[in-house]
């Protein structure tokens, strides 16, 4: 068969892995003073970060709508035999529900809810573009995807909570709190939803070679092919200090990074910094 796969911006794959994959990438949208923009299209994430620098609150993410969802299944099922999409977790957004939708005009689209975000999600992608590639058809690479998602582990350790105190995600007295004590909280998906984890004591650097450490040691339930190390701006010494952290592991053939986008950029802001890798 000749299968399509598309996926939400918010998978957070680099363009080299969109180009490898032939994947097409369907932008969210980000408000920013009353207009919304393309994700990664019209707007990155460091002009959201310009922008709440300038004193603003953060940027406001918004789900792709049925109608642009129409469009684009409408032009890809005439071309190919199925299309499959991937998105976002239902638990976090309503574009999965905006996908189905859509594809109800269709026979050959498939929506698939990863229940995950950023790479959590672009693992999902890649294991559905390599399932095309084996030659499934889309019904069982459908099937093969709703196992897979259960195995995706993703976790992000955040620096300062001045992105999701703005955002209205927590409380002034708990970042408050956070920040005098030096506090980075994990955030974890788990069942597709995110949830506030262990929370680290120190220095950014060092409480992220804390978090690897934990996340990886002395596992054998990993899969091994491919881990990515995603995040938003960090000190580039701090980003390879971690994936030296991952590599010393000895776990992954693989080791991607990815930068995130606006999704996880505007709620978490700079300074995040996540592995996303599969159990077996």
């Amino acid at each position: 068969m000749n299968i399509k796969i598309t996926a939400d911006s918010t998978c957070d794959l680099s363009p080299r892995l969109v180009e490898e994959n032939g994947i097409q990438i369907v932008p969210l949208y980000v408000t920013k003073e009353g207009k919304s923009y393309r994700d990664g299209v019209e707007i990155v994430p460091q002009d959201i970060f310009d922008y709440v620098a300038a004193g603003n609150d953060p940027c406001k993410t918004a789900a792709v709508s049925v109608g642009d969802y129409a469009d684009i299944f409408a032009s890809l099922s005439r071309e190919y035999d199925a299309v499959i999409h991937l998105n976002i977790s239902a638990e976090l957004s309503s574009c999965y529900q905006n996908a189905c939708i859509a594809a109800e005009e269709f026979g050959n689209v498939y929506p698939v809810d990863t229940r995950n975000l950023s790479t959590g999600s672009g693992h999902v992608v890649l294991e559905a573009a390599r399932l095309v590639r084996e030659g499934l058809s889309a019904p069982e690479i459908v099937e093969r995807l709703n196992e897979y998602v259960q195995k995706v582990e993703a976790s992000f350790l955040i620096d300062k909570l001045e992105y999701l105190k703005k955002g209205g995600r927590c409380s002034s007295l708990a970042a408050l709190g956070a920040n005098l004590l030096s506090l980075k909280p994990c955030i974890e998906v788990v069942d597709g939803k995110m949830q506030v984890g262990k929370k680290y004591r120190g220095k950014f650097g060092a409480c992220l070679v804390s978090y690897v450490k934990e996340r990886l040691a002395d596992r054998d339930d990993l899969q091994e092919d491919l881990i990515f190390v995603t995040h938003t701006p960090c000190d580039e010494g701090v980003v390879e200090m971690v994936e030296e952290t991952v590599r010393a592991q000895g776990k992954f053939k693989t080791l991607e990074r990815t930068s995130a986008g606006c999704t996880v950029s505007s709620h978490c802001g700079p300074n995040t910094l996540g592995i996303l890798f599969v159990r077996k």
